[in-house]
């Protein structure tokens, strides 16, 4: 349904739908959708005052443990419920669900007699930062892409076997096949119908290198559209496969074998007519405005990364020589630079930042991208650095990327920029979630520690 249809003609659409559910959902601090069913007398309350959903999904982490180093949220405070509003133009209908309406919702707080956006809300973050760009006089648009794997398990099988050794769905380094993508051809299928049908365009798919992985780029559009495809279509893809017999998984790294899975996330600005990235008298075609642009994601890399790499899997993707990039460079269509600058025509000039995990919170890590790249704006910064060539020839000097969480949370912690673009309670809220997972990993024995010491020692 096109997004700008009025209030009114939405909850017609609702109100006509077949049945009495509509279904509801809000990002939580991983960019796991959590939600539930309304019956529709509920949700026309609801689109008109909100209703409560409990603040737990802030308070806990993917597994529902509840972080015992949060403030904002946690035992201390009992998880109240939070005022969720629903937003009715992200209305769609649920292919795969009978046709269910289905909406997505933004957090707010009572701030003296008015409401305010929710600080550690993923979705309000993203708005945060976009009405930054408003005040630069720019429009932001974006387009997501995943890779993933895909696995013949189901959440039981993959218990029962204890978590090792899941069986994919093809076997084999065959990417861009046609022959791996008709093995399961009622799967492909049904990604690119449905998910079309649940406003969800996927521009592009297709096998990926390794077993079982596919890749999808996600139709651009205004990049908060854009992130909500995302996070739609990660839940959307998994809901689909399990119907027949599959499990997506959008881990960062399930295997050392095989590369990682990323995130990549394409940009560009407009001031509502033309994309303001295009020069045709640069000699990489690139604007003014463009090498600023780039210049201050290249800066903020390293300061935000964790938004790029939230969990402890992530850095185990940022391997030398395997295809995810490890230092803030860039290059001109080179896929093994971190900001890969695609300078074609006037309509398709944008950055592609190749930084973030499959693992990343899609609203989280727009507004990283997003928020640094307007940060080059504002201060007007120059394109000082080079780029690359080939693989990483030209970058000898340039720092690597830390290769644990707790590094990079510990750098966003102390960031001012973080702070000045995402406001003090998300720094501290986020690097505290981020602080908890890293202990998580601390308490784990992992199969490597079972193979190295078990027998020798």
């Amino acid at each position: 349904m096109p997004k700008d249809l009025p209030a009114k003609n939405v909850l017609d659409a609702v109100r006509n739908a077949p049945g009495n559910r509509v279904k509801v959902a809000v990002s939580d601090i991983d960019g796991v959708l959590r939600g539930k069913y309304l019956h529709k007398d509920k949700f026309f309350s609801a689109a008109e005052g909100g209703f409560g959903f409990c603040d737990v999904v802030f308070g806990w982490d993917m597994n529902d443990q509840c972080y015992d180093n949060a403030t904002l949220t946690g035992w201390h405070k009992g998880f109240p419920d939070a005022v969720a509003r629903i937003d009715l133009g992200t209305h769609r209908t649920v292919p795969w669900d009978e046709g269910v309406p289905f909406f997505l919702g933004d957090f707010v707080v009572q701030q003296g007699n008015k409401e305010v956006p929710h600080p550690i809300c993923p979705r309000q973050l993203l708005k945060r930062v976009l009405k930054r760009a408003e005040k630069l006089g720019v429009k932001v648009m974006c387009g997501m892409e995943f890779e993933w794997f895909n696995f013949a398990e189901t959440p039981q099988s993959w218990a029962a076997k204890g978590y090792i050794r899941p069986e994919t769905i093809t076997p084999g380094m065959f990417g861009y096949s046609l022959l791996r993508a008709g093995r399961n051809r009622d799967f492909f299928k049904a990604l690119m119908v449905e998910m079309g049908d649940f406003d969800v365009p996927i521009e592009g798919l297709h096998t990926e290198t390794g077993p079982g992985v596919y890749e999808a780029a996600i139709l651009f559009s205004e990049a908060l559209e854009a992130a909500d495809r995302a996070i739609l279509f990660k839940t959307g893809a998994k809901e689909i496969g399990a119907r027949f017999g599959i499990m997506p998984s959008f881990m960062a790294k399930w295997s050392a074998q095989y590369p990682g899975c990323s995130g990549h996330i394409h940009q560009s600005l407009s001031d509502g007519k033309k994309n303001l990235f295009h020069d045709a008298k640069n000699k990489n075609g690139m604007s003014r405005l463009f090498e600023s642009y780039l210049a201050g994601q290249l800066a903020c890399l390293l300061e935000f990364a964790p938004m790029y790499w939230p969990t402890v899997n992530s850095y185990k993707r940022l391997v030398d020589g395997f295809w995810a990039p490890v230092k803030p460079t860039w290059g001109l269509d080179n896929r093994t630079a971190s900001f890969r600058v695609l300078a074609t025509s006037p309509k398709s000039t944008r950055l592609e930042t190749r930084s973030p995990g499959a693992d990343m919170n899609p609203y989280v890590a727009a507004a990283a991208c997003i928020a640094a790249g307007l940060h080059g704006v504002e201060k007007n910064l120059k394109l000082t650095v080079k780029p690359i060539h080939g693989t990483n020839v030209g970058a000898e000097n340039i720092p690597r990327a830390p290769r644990t969480l707790i590094e990079t949370t510990r750098n966003f912690k102390n960031s001012k920029l973080a702070r000045d673009w995402f406001g003090d309670d998300f720094v501290d809220h986020f690097a505290a979630t981020r602080e908890w997972e890293w202990r998580q990993s601390l308490d784990a024995v992992t199969d490597w520690e079972l193979k190295r010491y078990f027998e020798i020692i």
